[in-house]
């Protein structure tokens, strides 16, 4: 009998259990269908030290996803479906751990869906990265994974990484902050100054996390190393140990999750745009060859950014090219900025329809589905 220590989250109060729930040597303590009736009981029980069969886990696991494929019926899904499905995905899987079954497994396919849909079109993921105004603070955790995991796979594919080592760098941009996930949802939705037991929790966490990931059977040295590496610095000023030797994996964990965080809005504050986060990643990296990957696969205006046109025409860029200024842009006004019905591209590398610049106040953009701009309405039914 294998046993998985029993964690808060996956007892629900007032609710039957669906596994029984035993002692650190097989013993029973509860059995399945038995009911914790408040938070104390709960409390009680998890500190005298509670455990459950992983078969258990695993076979309710598969009971539930067959209710489910059964009580949901198939729709097909367009890639911003796929990419939205990707941080519901984590969010299961980073919720249930260390107790969730089949972890490794089930998260490297994650981060290989990931890869395909950087492979199929990566022009979306820059985009749902940039434009983050409809993601819940409570699910921000998550997202800034699934969209760090993007900005991994982007810069390590424009260094030429080999392929195992991307999917090594995704799975650790993936799991970084597996121990504080909820903890950075509420700090992305405070109004008010970082606590002190906060501080603690964030400086702690990526030992914390490196701890999860082991419990749920992660034994890949260079992926763990990367996790409790992620926030130390070369020059000796990073947490939580500072260290000076840092390995490369870690360092491009650290930037890609540093440009992320400073685009991503908080209760506090704005996005930064990318122009200048990445100028702030460049001058901390000294302008090494990680952060020069960003800039060259973010581009000056990446896909999400509202800009106005030569011609008059305000527009939503939807697609990089080689010259990082003259992107692929869908027009949603006129050449006197009154809204149009149907959305026009443009080339921005013929003359008349070079960027301008960003348009500061994006509420017209916000206002219009990525499907109008892209063209499309559903691709796909699956990862």
């Amino acid at each position: 009998m294998q046993l998985l220590k029993l964690v808060q989250s996956r007892v629900k109060i007032g609710a039957p259990l669906p596994w029984s729930v035993r002692t650190n040597n097989g013993s029973l303590l509860l059995n399945r269908g038995h009911i914790i009736q408040d938070e104390h009981q709960l409390a009680t029980l998890l500190e005298r030290g509670a455990f459950v069969d992983a078969e258990e886990v695993q076979a309710h696991a598969k009971a539930m996803a067959a209710q489910q494929e059964v009580a949901t019926p198939a729709r097909q899904m367009n890639l911003f479906d796929l990419w939205e499905k990707t941080i519901r995905r984590l969010e299961d899987l980073l919720r249930g751990c260390p107790m969730e079954p089949d972890f490794e497994q089930r998260l490297e396919a994650l981060a290989c869906d990931i890869m395909e849909l950087v492979e199929r079109d990566a022009d979306i993921g820059v985009y749902l990265a940039m434009r983050q105004e409809k993601v819940a603070y409570v699910i921000y955790g998550y997202a800034h994974a699934v969209h760090t995991a993007l900005v991994c796979i982007l810069m390590a594919r424009r260094m030429d990484w080999p392929e195992s080592q991307i999917i090594r760098l995704t799975k650790a941009a993936l799991t970084m902050n597996a121990s504080i996930m909820g903890l950075q949802g509420r700090l992305a939705g405070q109004d008010s100054a970082i606590r002190e037991l906060q501080k603690a929790e964030i400086k702690d966490h990526p030992a914390k996390s490196v701890e999860l990931l082991k419990q749920a059977g992660v034994t890949d040295g260079d992926w763990l190393l990367a996790v409790a590496q992620h926030h130390e610095r070369v020059d000796g000023t990073g947490y939580p140990l500072g260290l000076a030797t840092v390995s490369l994996m870690a360092q491009a964990l650290r930037f890609a999750d540093i440009f992320m965080a400073k685009i991503s809005r908080r209760a506090t504050r704005g996005p930064l745009s990318a122009q200048d986060a990445a100028r702030q990643v460049f001058r901390e990296d000294k302008g090494g060859k990680l952060s020069m990957a960003i800039i060259k696969e973010f581009g000056i205006y990446p896909p999400g950014d509202f800009v106005k046109l030569k011609s008059g025409e305000l527009g939503v860029v939807i697609k990089r090219s080689e010259n990082a200024n003259t992107p692929t842009v869908a027009c949603i006004t006129d050449a006197s900025g009154k809204p149009v019905a149907s959305t026009l591209r443009r080339d921005t590398a013929q003359p008349e329809f070079a960027i301008v610049g960003a348009v500061a106040d994006k509420s017209l953009a916000m206002r219009v589905p990525p499907e109008r701009l892209y063209g499309f309405s559903a691709v796909s039914t699956s990862t």
